[in-house]
């Protein structure tokens, strides 16, 4: 693993009794206490993740958002200062190239969050797209850390740390928070990948490794990739290039809700997408509930009856749920909730149901 990349947060990682393994060009502890361990933290506590392997890009010049509005089928206009938004980066052909989170920083300067296993390819695309528009793009994270702190106890371990009321921040709110113990003022936003309430900070290299000890040593479980994969599937998030690619488009991979039509910004595969609300989405992406305790995995075959309509596209064990589920593209006619269909494992067929998403939805 000598040529992997390493965060910042590496031998602290192992230090945490973290279990290194490769993951998108980076070396990352994919678990420490268990993932079930891990899991169950997050769902009734609170837990942290590195995710400084994200990358996270800056653009800045006239107007960013319009520059990017041409790249992105989501309305950016309807986010302002001190908000978010979840979109896409699409072809022409309405493929998906990235998932990604725009923040509007106000002052002609926007951040986005994206994919570690896309970062390099979507800076070149970007910069291809953008060239001649006078936006300029950078890395905001350089060597520094980004933290995911999450669970129904993470606004009030937060709000210990820095002395600051987090009540009136939104879902997909971001603001700068004040960490006087160590210094600094840190970006913080209400998001996340785990279908509960939580927060993702972007600090300097030394002020995220003492708040990631900080976090610790005030007994927040430390969690690594596995227990983020089983949170993400629960809470039926896609996973780029697993549940989403190029050959996916947002409409048929149920993210019709990113697509704004109504803009009449001419958006990349804005064509394609029109022509596809036209005619109607082929294959639908939905989720499936198997009985016992049979689990799905990645490419296992999806079958109504013996013929195979689709493959699973993630899976696994749910924690919560005790049951095994996926995600995985079939046909529209077999998309309805309800529908009876099966996986096949190992050359066994397993029963399984068309269900709703998401598979696991935190109290209200």
């Amino acid at each position: 693993m000598t040529d992997l990349k390493r965060t910042p947060l590496h031998d602290l990682s192992q230090a945490a009794n973290g279990r290194m393994v490769p993951f998108a060009g980076w070396e990352m502890a994919v678990q420490f206490s268990g993932l079930v361990a891990e899991h169950t933290a997050v769902r009734q506590a609170v837990g942290v993740f590195d995710i400084s392997h994200m990358g996270v890009l800056r653009f800045s010049g006239p107007n960013p958002k319009d520059a990017l509005q041409k790249l992105v089928p989501t309305d950016l206009h309807r986010i302002g200062p001190g908000q978010a938004c979840y979109t896409v980066l699409l072809n022409e052909t309405g493929g998906i190239l990235d998932d990604l989170i725009v923040y509007d920083m106000g002052d002609d300067t926007v951040l986005a969050v994206i994919n570690a296993a896309c970062a390099d390819s979507d800076r070149a695309w970007l910069e291809q797209q953008l060239s001649g528009s006078g936006i300029s793009i950078s890395d905001e994270k350089e060597d520094g850390v980004l933290l995911a702190l999450q669970g129904p106890d993470a606004q009030r371990v937060l709000e210990g740390l820095s002395g600051t009321s987090l009540a009136e921040l939104p879902r997909f709110g971001q603001r700068m928070l004040p960490l006087p113990a160590l210094g600094v003022d840190v970006l913080v936003a209400r998001t996340g990948y785990t279908g509960e309430d939580g927060f993702e900070l972007l600090l300097p290299h030394d002020a995220g490794r003492q708040l990631w000890s900080q976090l610790l040593n005030a007994g927040v479980t430390p969690c690594g990739l596995g227990a983020r994969d089983s949170l993400r599937l629960e809470a039926a998030m896609h996973l780029y290039g697993n549940d989403m690619d190029t050959t996916t488009s947002p409409l048929e991979a149920g993210l019709g809700w990113l697509v704004h039509l109504e803009n009449p910004v001419d958006f990349i595969g804005r064509a394609a997408l029109e022509q596809e609300v036209d005619q109607g989405s082929q294959r639908k992406l939905v989720g499936l509930r198997l009985e016992g305790r049979a689990i799905p995995r990645h490419d296992y075959p999806i079958l109504d009856g013996e013929q195979t309509v689709g493959t699973v596209s993630s899976g696994g064990w749910s924690p919560c749920l005790e049951a095994g589920i996926g995600l995985g593209y079939v046909p529209k006619a077999l998309a309805k909730v309800g529908t009876e269909l099966a996986v096949e494992i190992r050359g066994k067929r397993h029963p399984a149901t068309v269900v709703k998403r998401p598979f696991y939805r935190r109290p209200a």
